[in-house]
């Protein structure tokens, strides 16, 4: 599986790992597919993509979903791209003095065999399953004050069909489009699926920590300055208000920081590699990629992020 273009600018000498020529990399730490969660593409479709950009070093990191990750390694030692396995865990972060909310954590070289970590997902899983069913009925009640038809059971199984990995409110929306109730993914979130939410699956940050560290992985606090996204944001956008409550409430927790993302600012970025250097964390990176649009390896991220994880 090793991509002896990822291995060129590294010469053994004795015990130790001297850099001698540094070759350009591409590197994308966090791609979703149709296959595990809610990406667009099929994760053969996800390889084959990766292989025509050159990409060099790359993980799958679906939602709440390992599912595809013994796929993923096959198909990366097929097209010669250095793999790591990953996933996206969604946690319920509860701050003092304010209301809990909800935060992504990645995790990174677990054991993708390891029982705990499966029967976990499993159980995140089907509660997926029946929060889509609470949605649909908050659906039905909004749908009721416009008179609009209702969903029914056979509408539920249509949705269902349509998901190939970890059913969630993205699948809802696409239907929302399909029966021309919505125009697009925007208005189905902004005019329902906000409204209508769920409380997803209450995994704490102790609790992920330990299922992805148990496995033998690293867990990273993933776009922590998202403004758009589950992030700290929704607490301070302050980037130092943001360091304390990581220094305060989740280095015991956290083995990294994912610093380069696309919604990301290169203040941002500059400021958790920072902090990261000073608290001795990992540094990753990836475009969130689910192709819409297709993102995938168009961060320029710099090779030192490769050298962090073993080989």
């Amino acid at each position: 599986m090793k991509n002896p273009r990822f291995f060129a600018w590294l010469r053994m000498t004795g015990n130790k790992e001297c850099l001698v020529t540094e070759v350009a990399m591409k590197i994308d730490l966090h791609i979703h597919t149709r296959t595990g969660s809610d990406g667009n593409l099929s994760i053969e479709e996800v390889f084959k993509e990766a292989k025509r950009r050159n990409i060099d070093l790359t993980s799958i990191t679906d939602h709440d979903s390992i599912g595809c990750q013994e796929r993923a390694i096959a198909l990366a030692r097929e097209y010669g791209i250095t793999y790591i396995p990953g996933v996206e865990l969604n946690v319920t972060f509860q701050y003092p003095g304010s209301k809990s909310i909800s935060l992504d954590f990645l995790g990174y070289q677990y054991d993708i065999n390891n029982q705990a970590l499966k029967n976990k997902l499993q159980l995140i899983r089907e509660h997926r399953e029946t929060r889509a069913r609470q949605i649909l009925e908050r659906l039905n009640v909004e749908f009721d004050k416009e008179n609009i038809k209702r969903f029914t059971e056979e509408d539920l199984k249509k949705i269902q069909a349509r998901v190939d990995g970890a059913f969630g409110r993205p699948h809802i929306a696409n239907y929302l489009i399909a029966k021309r109730i919505v125009r697009d993914k925007q208005e189905a979130f902004d005019k329902y699926l906000v409204k209508c939410d769920v409380p997803k699956y209450p995994l704490s940050l102790a609790e992920a920590s330990k299922l992805v560290r148990n496995a033998g992985g690293i867990l990273i606090h993933a776009h922590p300055n998202d403004p758009n996204g589950t992030s700290l944001v929704s607490i301070t956008p302050d980037l130092n208000g943001q360091a304390r409550i990581i220094k305060e409430y989740m280095l015991d927790y956290i083995d990294g920081v994912e610093c380069w993302h696309p919604r990301h600012d290169a203040k941002t970025t500059v400021f958790y590699i920072e902090f990261a250097r000073k608290h001795g964390l990992v540094m990753t990176g990836g475009s969130d990629c689910h192709q819409k649009p297709l993102l995938m390896g168009t961060l320029d991220i710099p090779n030192y992020v490769a050298k962090q994880f073993r080989r």
